[in-house]
């Protein structure tokens, strides 16, 4: 997949991934933001800005004009934020690429914050929040981040703190973007069906007023961990849900390009399909759960593998020892052959090779590649380092990380005694 890139005279950097065999094109504008750069004071502001964003400009006074406009383009707009990035982006049919471009510049550049659409708003985000307790399937992943990075920006809820979003005023907007959305941490990402030339010269008309200015800086997590810990929410709930994992590394650290794709490979093995450990142990084995999956994050100086399940809360303590068992079943030598080694590699290839597999998700790509790590990865790239994963570096990591790293449990049900799960953990 062949890409173009260049960079604007006030820093703004764009890429270009042309696709002319699709109908559609994706625009989007990704910004180096996310909560990881907030403060006590306004932690959920990066999120209340995105939602903001299609709510009315100067040149597009209401959010109902700018949705209209969209809408009568057949286009769909959206946004999404992050601990450590931000993104905008509108997705049409290639005819309508130059407007796509016009409208992201405009709320990005002259968005309104008007304070009735900002009081209406704040309610829509308390009751996203809302909707969020009442899924533990998804408020697991930000307890499990919270019991690893504790009160610190990394540790806390992108949706934000309640209390917070309540008093967030227009002002609030304003001096977070004045502190990131500077035009060199901005990046500019067109996927699919264009003409490159005129593409280059109407993101240059458009994107040309965004002003340099030096961005505020994200907060350097300090790890240290000596023996396993427990995060337990307490909730009245039908299921169940623990997530149970260890420390890895962060995307800048030196070991970060040996490591990172063997740690994949392992998640893979864990929880990645079907015919993954954990799938066929907790649930095809033992039915005590019906999702049962393992991914591994990273985030700019930290990172984590995780399982993650939803179980029957009388069989709790019999999943997660097997969950606990699982891992302890890696660090024998010889337990992952090759055989396993080439289906968690030929599974990873297969997904991420379907994760791109529309404009949208292409942009998201080669945006996070530029912004997260200052690096031009074409997916080929990727799918040769998945390949060359070796039995020896992933035996390795089993033996940096999980031999030699304490276990993390977060829960969330109908549990009051926390010593119960930290002593299957010893």
């Amino acid at each position: 997949m062949k890409h173009i890139s260049f960079t604007l005279d006030n820093g703004i950097r764009a890429i270009l991934v042309p696709i002319q065999e699709v109908a559609s094109v994706t625009a989007m504008v990704m910004v180096g933001a996310g909560s990881r750069y907030e403060t006590n004071k306004n932690n959920g502001v990066s999120h209340f800005l995105e939602h903001m964003a299609f709510k009315g400009t100067e040149k597009r006074p209401t959010a109902l004009e700018i949705a209209t406009s969209i809408d009568g383009k057949g286009a769909e707009s959206n946004a999404f934020t992050g601990k450590e990035a931000t993104a905008y982006y509108i997705k049409s049919a290639a005819t309508h690429l130059d407007f796509s471009l016009d409208v992201l510049s405009d709320v990005l550049l002259h968005s309104k914050f008007d304070k009735e659409e900002i009081d209406r708003e704040r309610h829509v985000i308390i009751e996203e929040i809302n909707m969020y307790e009442d899924l533990p399937m998804r408020k697991i992943g930000d307890d499990f981040e919270s019991l690893l990075y504790g009160d610190t920006p990394l540790g806390w809820d992108i949706a934000g703190v309640k209390d917070i979003i309540l008093n967030m005023q227009r002002e609030d907007f304003i001096s977070y973007m004045s502190s990131l959305y500077s035009a060199d941490n901005m990046i500019v990402v067109v996927s699919g069906r264009m003409d490159v030339e005129k593409t280059k010269e109407k993101i240059t008309e458009y994107f040309a007023d965004f002003k340099k200015f030096e961005t505020r800086k994200w907060e350097k997590v300090t790890e240290s961990q000596n023996a396993p810990q427990v995060f337990l929410r307490h909730k009245k709930t039908e299921q169940a849900h623990f997530a149970l994992g260890f420390r890895t590394l962060g995307l800048l650290d030196p070991e970060n390009a040996q490591d990172r794709y063997p740690l994949s490979i392992l998640s893979a093995m864990l929880g990645g399909g079907m015919s993954s450990r954990l799938f066929y142990e907790v649930r095809e084995r033992r039915g005590l759960a019906y999702y049962v999956r393992a991914y591994d994050e990273q985030y700019f100086d930290a990172g984590y593998l995780a399982s993650f399940a939803g179980v029957q809360p009388t069989k709790i303590d019999e999943a997660i020892k097997v969950v606990v068992d699982e891992y302890h079943k890696l660090e024998n030598n010889g337990s992952v052959t090759e055989k396993e080694l080439v289906k968690a590699k030929e599974y990873t290839k297969g997904h991420f090779v379907m994760d791109l597999e529309d404009t949208k998700s292409i942009a998201v790509y080669y945006g996070m590649k530029e912004l997260l790590e200052r690096k031009e990865a074409n997916p080929d790239d990727i799918l040769k380092k998945i390949d060359a994963v070796t039995l020896d570096e992933v035996n390795a990591m089993i033996k940096k990380y999980f031999k030699n790293q304490p276990l993390n449990l977060a829960l969330i049900g109908d549990f009051e005694d926390k010593s119960r799960f930290e002593n299957l953990l010893k």
